[in-house]
């Protein structure tokens, strides 16, 4: 019988070229697929709900596969916390219906963008935030924002579109928090484009140094077809928080 296992887990993506598997590469599925297969011994597909680019961690990444195995799932999360490395961990496991889809079902997801706003250096955290020292004028990432929300064609804000994937995307949500130097950027919707959310934070920023207007990002969104140069922030600063169903 062919069980489904649904895993939610997270990730330091640090030294991972990204989720997706590579032939010479070191990625995160590429790593987790290693240890199902010695844990079942058979060839394991592990399906992500998001191809997270090099570098960008997760907090709640969601994946599953098929198997034949008849541990239980208690036995298959003791072994996976055994064997998985450091900066690779799984919260959960579950048996899933058998046409659940990590990625083709996913309705929604959620991204965070982490800034050390500050002229004085984040030593410790350094590795999980991008600094930047000038002060952001946040009043006027504020007015940008819902200039960026709705159902838009993100075209601009990406730098890889396949000719069968549309750059029309359902932005639900960017919200910002600020705790004293620290700057979060939170971006909630139906799926993102290769990029997509590095490039919109990078045009906030880039708003918050006073090198665009809001007015200027206005016209960005109505002329979606012209090619801008637009800031790309950094993955080392962006998690992956969750995946809605």
């Amino acid at each position: 019988m062919v069980r489904n296992i649904h895993m939610i887990l997270e990730y330091d993506g640090g030294r991972y070229h990204g989720w997706q598997r590579q032939e010479h590469e070191s990625t995160v599925q590429g790593r987790i697929e290693h240890v199902l297969r010695q844990m079942t011994g058979e060839e394991v597909d592990l399906i992500g709900a998001s191809r997270t680019d090099a570098g960008v961690h997760a907090l709640g990444q969601s994946a599953n596969f098929l198997t034949r195995s008849t541990m239980s799932i208690e036995e298959m999360k003791a072994y996976l916390d055994t064997y998985l490395p450091d900066d690779i961990q799984v919260l959960s496991l579950r048996e899933a219906e058998p046409r659940f889809h990590a990625r083709h079902r996913a309705l929604g997801k959620h991204y965070r963008y982490q800034i050390w706003n500050s002229p004085r250096k984040n030593i410790f955290e350094r590795r999980y935030y991008y600094h930047v020292r000038k002060e952001l004028d946040l009043e006027a990432m504020s007015q940008t924002i819902p200039l960026l929300v709705g159902v838009r064609d993100f075209r601009i804000f990406t730098t890889a579109l396949s000719k069968d994937k549309s750059s029309l995307k359902r932005l639900d949500s960017i919200t910002m928090e600020v705790e004293g130097e620290r700057v979060f950027l939170h971006f909630k919707g139906d799926s993102f484009l290769y990029k997509m959310v590095r490039m919109l934070t990078g045009t906030l920023i880039q708003v918050g140094l006073g090198e665009l207007t809001p007015e200027e990002v206005r016209v960005m969104m109505s002329q979606p077809r012209e090619k801008r140069h637009i800031l790309t922030a950094p993955p080392h600063a962006l998690f992956l928080v969750e995946v809605y169903y």
